[in-house]
């Protein structure tokens, strides 16, 4: 067969441009520190919305992905300061 000696996993990394295409350009160096400033966010607002006991808005940060702007508004924006928490 004339195939044989064909090594497709070989071709297809080479068509897909190694493990990541542009990560030699500083791209992927770009969304890796998008990542971690939208995990950043996420954790911060999870945390509070949590505590607050705000379902709704723990539900909608966890699913929506806007690199943390969702997040940063949660934050400062749409959640209250709280008064000292009565134990």
């Amino acid at each position: 067969m004339m195939y044989d000696n064909f090594n497709w996993s070989q071709w297809h990394w080479q068509m897909m441009g190694g493990w990541w295409p542009g990560i030699s350009s500083g791209w992927g160096l770009l969304l890796i520190l998008l990542a971690v400033w939208a995990l950043v966010w996420k954790g911060m607002a999870l945390w509070k919305s949590a505590r607050h006991a705000h379902k709704v808005w723990f539900v909608v940060l966890l699913v929506a992905n806007t690199l943390g702007i969702l997040d940063i508004l949660y934050l400062y924006v749409f959640s209250k300061k709280s008064k000292s928490v009565e134990r």
